[in-house]
This record gives structure tokens, sequence and C-alpha cells, in this order.
């Protein structure tokens, strides 16, 4: 199952219509780039998720991390003008959690990797495809102090990634932080 993201319906709808067959499904969106951030910024959520499986924290903690996460991800869009409905579909949520809970993900291991103290670069040396949310987790924080969004997830994972951080006091942080109402 994909989607056919592009501005004008009917090319969309093109695209769905030449690919979609009985065992692989095509669905469409106008919401360019709401499914742009909802298919990039996953990856950094994919990593902190990682983080959590590698430190050895349990499911509650991650599935939080993922659901916050996806209120990060909906924030940055939201500042960019995507659609908030994008965020609930296959390119937001349905992505996020293929992302973060499949042992294939790329983005995962390497959190999982790191969180278990291996370093960044020994983790990526020795991967023969590219986990492109490390290099997202640049960009993502690079958008979000541009348009003055609060990422906090991302900052952490960033913090981990550039600076040297401990995982474990990245989590602790996040888990830590003020308590306030579930607002988005």
């Amino acid at each position: 199952t994909v989607v056919a993201a592009c501005g004008d319906v009917a090319v969309a709808r093109q695209v769905q219509q030449l690919f979609s067959t009985s065992s692989f499904r095509v669905y469409t969106n106008v919401d360019v780039v709401g499914v742009e951030l909802g298919v990039s910024t996953k990856n950094v959520i994919a990593i902190a998720a990682g983080i959590c499986d590698g430190i050895g924290y349990g499911d509650n903690t991650k599935a939080a991390l993922m659901t916050r996460g996806l209120v990060e991800m909906m924030r940055l869009g939201l500042a960019m003008g995507a659609q908030r409905e994008t965020f609930f579909g296959l390119t937001g949520v349905g992505d996020l959690i293929a992302t973060c809970l499949s042992k294939h993900s790329r983005n995962r291991y390497v959190g999982e990797k790191v969180g278990q103290g291996k370093s960044l670069e020994s983790v990526l040396s020795g991967m023969a495809m590219v986990a492109e949310g490390v290099r997202t987790t640049r960009s993502t924080l690079h958008l979000a102090k541009r348009r003055d969004v609060e990422m906090p997830i991302t900052e952490q994972i960033y913090s981990v990634l550039f600076d040297g951080k401990d995982p474990h006091s990245a989590i602790d942080e996040l888990m830590g932080r003020e308590l306030k109402p579930e607002v988005w």
C-alpha cells in the first residue's frame, strides 16, 4: 500500500489507476507537504524508538515516544502548511508505526545500537544501506528552529547523534519533562 501525492488530483488519480492491483493498493493525497514531512520525520522518531529498545525500556515508553513523536511531526507540518489529517493516514501514523516497530527498519536499528552504547560511526559503517533518519534529524531540527516549532524528541535525538549525549539521559529527560495537559 502506498500513497500517490500530487497537488493535482487528476494526476494523483491517474497514478492510482496505473499502479493499483488486487495486491497493491494506491491511495491519493493532495497534501504534498504533509506527505513529504510524514515520510521523512518518522525516521527521527524511529531512531528514538530504537534507542528505547537498545536501552531496554518497555513498550509503554516506546508507545509514549511514538505518540508524542506524531505530535511533533504534526506541529512541524502545520507550521509549514500541511493538513492535520495527513498525519493520521498512511504517510503519517501508518509509516510511523511500521518504521518504529519493524525489526527491518534501518532507522530503528540505528537507534537500538546507539542505545546499546555503540557509536553512530560504527553503526553506520557496518550497514550496507542508508539510514536516512540520521541526516533527517539535522534537517528536521533546522526546520523546527526556523519555524519556531517545539520538537523535544528531535532535539534529544540530535544531541545523542551529533553531540555525544548519553542515550539513557536523553530518554530520561524526555520522560521527566514538565507535566502538562496532552494538547497538540
